[in-house]
């Protein structure tokens, strides 16, 4: 008897921010999958080589040094993945910064808000047109979707984050382009879906979990007493696109150990 198959043979996908945390946790699991990768990292180069090298190497996994602030930036890396592997099939929109001071909207200064925006939704902006511009003028495989995009949010976007205004503004946009993309895209064949972690064990939020004070109240506020390992985000990630979520477009997929019950 055939077991369940979570299988991406043929199939290449995009992950931008992939060389580390949730990102490259996401990289391993497409490439057990079956799928060739592409994968974007900023400052990380080693440790981009290394999970480059991990993963088979160029020819099945490749690391692309771009920057991500403008939509300009997004439609570069997409065209450096088609140019690699000839097609995309699935977009993982993984990058983002969360400035970890406290900041009130009464002292953030322009600079902090306007970075945020930039690299969290004008960049996100050129990733999914040119996504969607090359899936749809490419033959999906027999009994497929035409192609897949995941965005990953945050518990920080459905019910905000005092004095992290602008990243909860644009966490809760991306919940929204989910919404807007899977009614706009759904009857081409393209499913659109968003993975909502929230708190998780990564470089960007190390400082916070491990802070003794802040780290106990974050782990007071998970119904399941502890943050998430990235492993934890990468799995749902996959499953969206694979054929068992077949029938799953427009959803939040909530995966923070209960601590937000709405999508």
């Amino acid at each position: 008897m055939a077991g369940v198959s979570l299988a991406l043979d043929g199939k290449v996908a995009l992950i931008s921010g992939g060389s580390r945390g949730i990102g490259a946790e996401t990289v391993r699991v497409f490439s057990q999958a079956g799928a060739r990768v592409v994968f974007s990292y900023h400052q990380a180069q080693q440790k981009a080589e290394a999970l480059q090298a991990e993963c088979g190497g160029p020819h099945r996994c490749l690391a692309i040094r771009q920057e991500l602030g403008t939509p300009a930036d997004g439609r570069a890396l997409v065209a450096a993945a088609v140019a690699a592997f000839g097609r995309l099939d699935v977009l993982v929109v993984n990058h983002g910064i969360w400035p970890s001071e406290d900041v009130s909207i009464a002292r953030m200064p322009d600079e902090q808000w306007r970075r945020t925006l930039a690299i969290n939704l004008d960049s996100v902006f050129g990733l999914v047109g040119a996504a969607v511009a090359q899936m749809d003028v490419q033959a999906p495989a027999a009994g497929s979707a035409r192609g897949h995009i995941v965005l990953i949010s945050s518990t920080a976007g459905q019910r905000g984050e005092a004095n992290h205004a602008d990243y909860a503004v644009t966490k809760g946009a991306v919940i929204s382009l989910t919404k807007s993309l899977s009614s706009e895209l759904a009857p081409r064949g393209i499913m659109v879906n968003c993975v909502a972690p929230g708190w998780v064990a990564t470089d960007m939020s190390a400082a916070a979990v491990g802070d003794a004070e802040l780290g106990a109240k974050i782990r007071a506020g998970i119904p399941l007493g502890r943050v998430a390992s990235p492993s934890e985000i990468a799995g749902p990630v996959l499953f969206l696109c694979t054929p068992l979520a077949g029938f799953i477009s427009g959803e939040v997929l909530n995966v923070n150990g209960g601590s937000v019950l709405a999508g």
